[in-house]
C-alpha cells in the first residue's frame, strides 16, 4: 500500500529547483535554517534569488512581503514553530490582511520533529493559520503531494501556509494524483468508519483502516490535505455514508482538522458520532518520532483500539 519514504521537506527542496528553472519570479527566503528546510538546494543553484535573512523571523516575513509587492513570488521558509509563533504579527498584518501572494513553507511541524522537544514541536500552527482571513492551509501526506503543493502554491494569488515535516513518510499518493486546493483524496469505498486524516497521519490511518477491515469493519481513509479551503462536499458525503467519523491529526485537537470538520458539520449536515484523535491539550516533549506518536496515542494500533471502543460505545 505504502511506497518509498521521503520527508515532505525534501520534496519541498525538489519543487523549488523546478520552480527556479521554470519561474523567474520565484525568490526564496530563509531564517538561517536552509540546510534543515532544504532551501539550500535552491540557494546553491540560484544564489541571486536566495536570501538568508538570519535568525530574524519577523524580518523574514516582512521582506517576503516586500518582494511580493515588487511583483515577485516569495517562498518564506523556517520551522513551523517560528513561522507561526514568533512571526505571527507579521503574518497576520503584513501577509494575510493585505492578501499578498506570499507562500509560508514551514518545516519541522508536529511531534515528529522528535528530540527537539516541546519548545520546537508546533502543535498549534494549523489553528493559528486557518483562523486568518485569506490564508490557505495545506498539509501534504507524502513527498509527491508536497511537491505538487509547492508547484500549485506558486500559482496562487494570495497567501498560502504549507505545513511540512522533518521525518520521512511513506508514499501514499496514487499514480496520476493531482493536488487541487479544496479537494480531498479518498482511499477505499464507503463503509462503517471514515478516517479523515492529514499529513503524517494519513499513512497511519491507512494502517488503522486495514486493521479494522481484518476485524470485519469496513473503513475508508480520506486525505484531507487542504484544511482551508476544506472539501466540504467530500465531508458531507462521508458523513452521510458512515456510522462513525474519525479525524486524525498530529496537532492539537482544538482548532485543527477535527475542529474544521466539526464546524462545518454542525451547521450543514446531519452527522454520525465523531471521534477526534490528536494531541489533547498538551505540549510535546523530547523523544524519537515513533516513540512520541505512541506516547500521545497516535499509532495505528492505538487508534484501532480507540475506534473499536467507540463503535461499541455507540453500538454501530
Amino acid at each position: 500500500m505504502a511506497g518509498k519514504l521521503e520527508a515532505t521537506r525534501d520534496a519541498y527542496g525538489r519543487a523549488l529547483l523546478y520552480l527556479g528553472e521554470h519561474n523567474p519570479e520565484v525568490v526564496v527566503l530563509d531564517a538561517d535554517l536552509s540546510k534543515s528546510t532544504k532551501t539550500a538546494v535552491f540557494a546553491a543553484k540560484y544564489p541571486a534569488r536566495f536570501f538568508n535573512i538570519g535568525i530574524s523571523e519577523a524580518d523574514l516575513i516582512g521582506t517576503a512581503c516586500g518582494f511580493a509587492l515588487a511583483g515577485l513570488k516569495p517562498f518564506a521558509s523556517t520551522f513551523a514553530i517560528f513561522a507561526t509563533g514568533r512571526a505571527y504579527d507579521q503574518v497576520r498584518n503584513s501577509v494575510a490582511y493585505p492578501h499578498l501572494p506570499v507562500v509560508i513553507a514551514a518545516t519541522h511541524a508536529g511531534l515528529t520533529v522528535g528530540p527537539d522537544g516541546g519548545s520546537h514541536q508546533s502543535l498549534e500552527d494549523i489553528a493559528l493559520m486557518r483562523v486568518l482571513p485569506h490564508m490557505q492551509v495545506w498539509v501534504p501526506a507524502d513527498g509527491e503531494e508536497a511537491y505538487q503543493m509547492i508547484i500549485a502554491a506558486a500559482k496562487e494569488e494570495g497567501p498560502v501556509y504549507v505545513r511540512l515535516g522533518r521525518q520521512p513518510v511513506p508514499a501514499v499518493s496514487p499514480p496520476g494524483y493531482n493536488f487541487v486546493p479544496g479537494q480531498a483524496m479518498r482511499f477505499g469505498e464507503a463503509g462503517d468508519v471514515a478516517l479523515i486524516a492529514c499529513g503524517v497521519m494519513v499513512s497511519e490511518a491507512m494502517k488503522t483502516a486495514e486493521a479494522l477491515r481484518e476485524q470485519g469493519v469496513s473503513a475508508s481513509v480520506i486525505n484531507m490535505s487542504s484544511i482551508k479551503p476544506l472539501d466540504t462536499a467530500m465531508l458531507d458525503r462521508v458523513a452521510a455514508e458512515c456510522k462513525l467519523l474519525v479525524t486524525i491529526e498530529e496537532h492539537q485537537k482544538a482548532g485543527g482538522l477535527g475542529s474544521a470538520c466539526l464546524e462545518h458539520l454542525a451547521l450543514h449536515s446531519a452527522r454520525p458520532p465523531v471521534l477526534l484523535i490528536g494531541v489533547d491539550d498538551r505540549f510535546g516533549q523530547s523523544g524519537e518520532p515513533l516513540e512520541l506518536l505512541g506516547h500521545y496515542g497516535l499509532t495505528a494500533e492505538q487508534m484501532f483500539l480507540r475506534i473499536r471502543a467507540s463503535l461499541e460505545q455507540f453500538s454501530v
